[in-house]
């Protein structure tokens, strides 16, 4: 039974304020939460969850990898425009009513907010007694000094940034080929690359940015403009084994790489004289490719066969 009492509130608030100590709002505690902001820019909003994951966090009760997954979906897209984080609101959805789930879930949502000096505004838990897995539904603000056009240009090095294996796309997919069967890689979290690249966006001028979430490699497709992308699957970027499992189940390669990452969770396009220096700068980087004169198109050299695929 659902006890709409919430007996766990007053710890949830303690939490919460943990994350207020910030240098980019004044916030007044109260039944709902007041706060001024100290800062100057354009604000940008955004929102995701951890979607079909949600089942296999709730199974294995990896509460943890969830909030990281939460975080990272949205943290991963902000900084495609260069936007600090600076407060978040979030849903919690749970199949059941789960006490130490809740309080596990905003401990950990409160540990990685204050590491980034992001306050936590305001959240809310749901019981779906009829769901069979969870969800962490985040929004997340920012705010940028000068709004930054996210654009391949023609002659840029494409830089790859290694992933965690599946992060938190394809899932469904993954479940339709392993069936029954539960594999590690499934509540491994996200990769959060905007704690690496949000200081170097500064020092560099890199011209178009990409997380490699739902629709994978077509994603690329939004920053190209009349530019073609050609993608030859680096060695140091290999796919994990989960990938050459999957595809070793029937899945076709152009499917591969509309549907999973690959191994390539974030795509940098930058000017051929800055990409050697970023390339020091973030481990667990490499050299993909190149944006050419074209049409849109992206072309891959993939991992699981000598065949080129387009996009």
């Amino acid at each position: 039974m659902y006890d709409a009492t919430k007996p766990y509130k007053h710890e949830l608030v303690r939490l919460v304020a943990q994350t207020w100590d910030t240098p980019y709002l004044k916030i007044t505690p109260g039944i709902y939460t007041h706060f001024e902001k100290k800062f100057r820019g354009v604000e940008i909003q955004h929102t995701d969850g951890i979607g079909t994951k949600g089942i296999f966090h709730w199974q294995r009760r990896t509460f943890k990898n969830a909030v990281l997954d939460a975080l990272a979906m949205n943290l991963n897209d902000l900084v495609m425009v260069g936007a600090t984080p600076y407060a978040i609101q979030n849903h919690i959805v749970l199949p059941k009513d789960d006490h130490k789930a809740v309080l596990k879930i905003v401990q950990a949502l409160a540990h990685e907010c204050r590491k980034r000096k992001i306050a936590m505004t305001g959240g809310e838990t749901s019981i779906h007694n009829d769901g069979k897995g969870m969800d962490i539904s985040i929004t997340v603000s920012g705010f940028l000094k000068t709004p930054r056009k996210n654009e391949c240009k023609r002659g840029d090095v494409l830089i790859g940034l290694r992933s965690a294996g599946l992060h938190s796309n394809g899932i469904t997919k993954a479940r339709m080929v392993f069936k029954d069967l539960y594999r590690k890689e499934f509540t491994t979290p996200t990769r959060i690359y905007a704690d690496k690249l949000l200081p170097l966006l500064t020092k560099y001028r890199v011209h178009g940015m990409m997380h490699i979430t739902g629709g994978a490699f077509t994603k690329l497709k939004d920053i190209l403009g009349a530019n073609d992308a050609v993608i030859k699957h680096p060695k140091k970027l290999w796919p994990q084994k989960v990938f050459f499992d999957i595809s070793k189940r029937g899945v076709p390669n152009k499917e591969m790489y509309t549907t999973f990452n690959c191994g390539i969770g974030f795509v940098l396009s930058v000017a051929p004289k800055d990409a050697k220096s970023l390339l020091k700068r973030i481990p667990g980087s490499a050299a993909i490719g190149e944006v050419t004169k074209g049409e849109g198109k992206i072309v891959i050299y993939p991992a699981f066969s000598k065949k080129p695929l387009m996009l």
